[in-house]
Formats: structure tokens, sequence, C-alpha cells
């Protein structure tokens, strides 16, 4: 497939990747396949998942059976705020809640301080409790630390335990500490623009003339709407076929059962 093709509509495509492409280690039927099929067409992976590195998740997509990407080409929201805090600040203090990989995107960045933290970031995984909670109130509370999410995911599907389950995301985490401090944070992750946004311009291409793929209509279809990218709603993560969509969320452009129909909707 050349991505010059007259008939394929799209100079980009921007690809969710849990739930759209892989269950925790299992990739989802036609998956693969999709991604040989776009694999001349130019394409980011962005995620809201900060819990690995970008090279952590190629590492993990050959091990399950993709071609390993360019792990330029993925973008977490981990990455993404990691980034955007040091705009703010160059050599930033924070504290950071959440799994390895985002005190590691951190960390390229910033330093940790959880005594005098310019910042207090929550993600995902395992960290929050008691102790934790108590440092992160009072960093913001005493010390003026601004609040972070990486994601406003309220709950993210995942495997748990070696089993498939609904695990609390960025979104529930951070609900703690807004309640403490009455403080709302600044969120990073989809729907907000940024990881959209850069992900457009390491591709090089506007908008308009992209393709957003995901399976969550409340981050990532609405999300590229709001810039201007065209949106297919996969139902292989949190809703299935036929189920109905909530009001309140925004129809996109294609609503398949998965990546099998996708791309023979496309035309791939």
């Amino acid at each position: 497939m050349n991505h010059n093709n007259p008939l394929f509509p799209f100079s980009a495509i921007l690809l969710d990747m849990d739930g759209v492409l892989f269950h925790g280690m299992n990739p989802i039927d036609g998956a693969i396949d999709f991604m040989h099929s776009i694999e001349h067409i130019p394409h980011v992976f962005i995620t809201n998942n900060p819990i690995r590195l970008p090279e952590s998740m190629a590492d993990k997509m050959a091990e399950i059976g993709f071609k390993r990407p360019d792990e330029r080409l993925i973008i977490t929201s981990g990455e993404a705020t990691a980034a955007w805090l040091a705009q703010q600040k160059p050599k930033f203090s924070f504290f950071a809640i959440g799994a390895g990989g985002l005190h590691k995107s951190l960390q390229k960045y910033g330093y940790e301080d959880q005594d005098k933290a310019d910042y207090v970031v929550v993600g995902e995984g395992e960290g929050l409790d008691y102790s934790s909670l108590t440092t992160g109130i009072n960093l913001i509370i005493k010390q003026g630390a601004q609040l972070i999410c990486t994601n406003p995911d309220t709950s993210v599907d995942a495997f748990y335990r070696g089993k498939r389950a609904i695990l609390p995301g960025a979104g529930a985490l951070v609900a703690p500490f807004i309640t403490a401090t009455g403080k709302q944070p600044i969120t990073i992750g989809k729907p907000k623009p940024l990881l959209y946004e850069i992900a457009l311009q390491e591709l090089q291409v506007q908008a308009n003339t992209c393709l957003m793929i995901g399976d969550r209509p409340d981050t990532d279809i609405i999300g590229a709407q709001q810039l201007g990218i065209q949106t297919a709603l996969v139902r292989t993560g949190r809703f299935t076929p036929g189920e109905q969509l909530p009001d309140n969320m925004p129809a996109p452009d294609w609503d398949v059962e998965n990546l099998i129909q996708l791309k023979k909707s496309l035309g791939l």
C-alpha cells in the first residue's frame, strides 16, 4: 500500500494502542495485519498510558508479534507531560505518583524532590497510598506545588493478576488530591490537544488530512474532532459491537467492530 494512493483519503494516521491494537500482552484480532497494511502510510501512536516508556512500548509490540515500531513515533501521556513541564520550567522538580515509566519520563527533564517539588504529578499504576497522598497534599497546600494529571481517564481496560480487568486511571487517582486541596489539576492527555499536536508536528501534516483510530469516544474521538481530525471508533475496547454510546459522546466518522472492518471500509 502506497500512501500516495488516491483511493486512500488520508495523508497520515494516528492510533491509540490499548484496546485498539492489544489487550495486555494479547494482540487484538486483525491488528497485526492492519499495521502491516499501513506500514507505508505515515502514522504515529498516541496513548494516554504513562506507565511504560516509548522504547518499552515498542519492545512490547515486538514481543507480541507486531513489527517493532520506531519508538520516536510512540507518544505517551507521560512523555508529553514531561515535555510540557520542561517548557513551563526547565529543570523542574517533581513528586510523582504512578508507575516507574512515569518517573523515568519526568527524570529526562527534571528531578524528584518530595520536600520542595514544583509539581505533584499523578499518573497511572501503583503508588498511591496514605503516605504519598499526604506528601502530595502538603506539597500543594504548604509549598504551592502545581497539581498535574497525565490524563483524565477515570478507568482503563487492562490486565491485573493475569485477568482482564478495569483499573483506576489517572483521573480517578488524582481525585483524592482535588478533594483534599480544593485545587484542580492541569491535565495533559487526550482529549486535551497536546498529544495530537505533538503527533501532527512529528508527522508534519495538517489535522484535516489525518485519521484518528481509537476505542474511547470520550478521549480518542472527541479530542481528535476538536482539532478537525477525522475519527474511527473500533469496538474492541470499552464499547462492544452494538453497544449504544452515551448520549453526550460524539459520533465518529467510522464506527466499526474492529480493525478488520476498518481496513475494508478504508480500502486498505
